[in-house]
């Protein structure tokens, strides 16, 4: 509020492409000064405020070009609804329209940018969606009616899908030698910038000025552009060779891949409660009072800012995956059992159980964004990150564009009773993924093995 071939080589480390060499970049780090001073023997160790960030020059331009397009993404998603009505004029109606076509158009459009960086390259292909999402944005600055709206929100619904999958095959070629850590440091300082966006935001939202909604939206162009900007700074990974035998769009035909996006869908499922879910039952269902909404979301977003990366570090196989699902499942029913509980309480006690709650989820939200991301690079082949990747957020959005339906169907409409369906429905599916997944690469692996028949 966040991928190995064909021999299922999970948690391996990435083939970096020649001129990246990650081993080069160590080597750079271990002979320059850093911010610590030299140690015994002269060398140079990591000072406090170095060893906050990632360890290699790959990593650290990765990770700023996507902490600089999270902050312009917090300020956008902030203020953007309130930009559209209030200054452009557009009734919601309209608004919400815009924003379906486009998270509708973005579905195809990962797979086919992820095959694209596969193929011609990572770097190339995420520094061009920077640039197109930068350009895109900026036509909402003179959008005055609905149709250019809704055209200028399709073409960023499928920036912001193709933005996604291209990145995964830079993540898996500067991964470095814990690609895990370096995963969930990227989660985690996405967190982190949206969060720092959000408050941006605020202010611009406080002022509630014409000049001001335009300097956030230009703000979202300009987190693109930056993006690009910081990309410049990465080599080049060549493509991987595609080995022979391969059909195309062969993510599409991974039985095991499948799986793990269909379940990671439906587990997904839950990444509204926070945003979707929790302000409403809040403020219609509780006796809370209405700053309990922001502080529910604070409490959510400093937890993983904090914890993502420890808790993910393990997490390199399937199996442990499996394990973490299984723990991510227990956490958000029991978090929405609480939530369900605060319900018909007294301020104060509803004010307890809804931080416990939360607290709760979050680490349900953070086991299960460790597995996910282990099941989107794991059981990904090398040389298809991207198109993976695609099939991957494809299932994710189908989720993202669901979940209100869903959670207000059962959470909303039938109370306590539906927040213990919908937990119990989590917990079902965290226990199940990893004996359904391990059940499906001991198929494929049956499937793939040569037979010999007696003469």
């Amino acid at each position: 509020m966040g991928l190995t071939g064909n021999a299922r080589a999970v948690g391996g480390d990435p083939a970096v492409g020649e001129g990246s060499a990650v081993g080069e970049g160590s080597a750079v780090e271990d002979d320059a000064p850093a911010a610590g001073g030299p140690a015994a023997g002269g060398r140079w160790q990591r000072g406090p405020l170095a060893r906050l960030l990632p360890e290699t020059a790959e990593q650290r331009a990765l990770a700023a070009g996507s902490f600089v397009n999270s902050l312009g993404a917090g300020m956008f998603m902030t203020s953007s609804v309130l930009y559209f009505t209030r200054i452009v004029g557009l009734p919601m109606a309209q608004v919400a329209t815009g924003l379906f076509c486009g998270a509708m158009a973005g579905l195809a459009a990962g797979l086919v940018a992820g095959r694209i960086a596969d193929r011609w390259g990572a770097r190339e292909t995420q520094i061009a969606v920077m640039l197109a999402g930068a350009a895109t944005v900026a036509c909402y600055l003179v959008v005055r009616t609905f149709w250019p709206y809704l055209l200028v929100s399709v073409l960023l619904g499928v920036v912001f899908a193709a933005g996604k999958s291209s990145q995964a095959p830079l993540v898996r070629s500067f991964g470095g030698e814990n690609p895990t850590v370096f995963r969930a440091y990227l989660r985690s300082s996405t967190n982190l910038a949206i969060a720092l966006g959000a408050l941006i935001a605020g202010i611009g939202i406080q002022l509630d000025s014409a000049p001001a909604y335009l300097c956030l939206v230009g703000g979202r162009a300009v987190g693109f552009a930056g993006s690009a900007l910081a990309l410049l700074r990465l080599p080049r990974p060549a493509p991987l060779p595609v080995p022979g035998g391969r059909r195309r769009w062969e993510a599409l035909r991974d039985r095991p891949y499948l799986t793990a996006t269909v379940l990671n869908s439906l587990m997904s499922l839950h990444y509204a409660v926070p945003t979707f879910l929790l302000p409403l039952w809040v403020v219609d269902h509780t006796a809370a009072p209405r700053w309990m909404v922001s502080g529910a979301l604070l409490l959510n977003t400093v937890l993983v800012i904090g914890l993502q990366v420890r808790v993910s570090r393990g997490v390199d196989d399937t199996g442990a995956a499996g394990t973490r699902m299984r723990y991510a499942g227990a956490a958000v029913l029991a978090g929405l059992v609480m939530m369900a509980g605060a319900s018909g309480r007294s301020a104060w006690v509803a004010v307890a159980l809804l931080l416990a709650a939360v607290a709760v989820y979050t680490f349900g939200e953070l086991w299960h964004a460790a597995a996910s991301m282990e099941y989107s690079f794991g059981l990904a082949a090398p040389h298809a990150q991207g198109e993976y990747s695609g099939v991957f957020g494809l299932g994710a959005g189908v989720a993202e564009a669901l979940a209100p339906a869903v959670l207000g169907a059962l959470a909303l409409t039938w109370g306590p009773p539906g927040f213990l369906a919908l937990g119990l429905g989590f917990l079902a599916v965290g226990a199940g993924c990893r004996p359904l997944i391990a059940r499906s690469l001991r198929k494929a692996a049956e499937a793939a093995a040569p037979t010999t028949r007696e003469a």
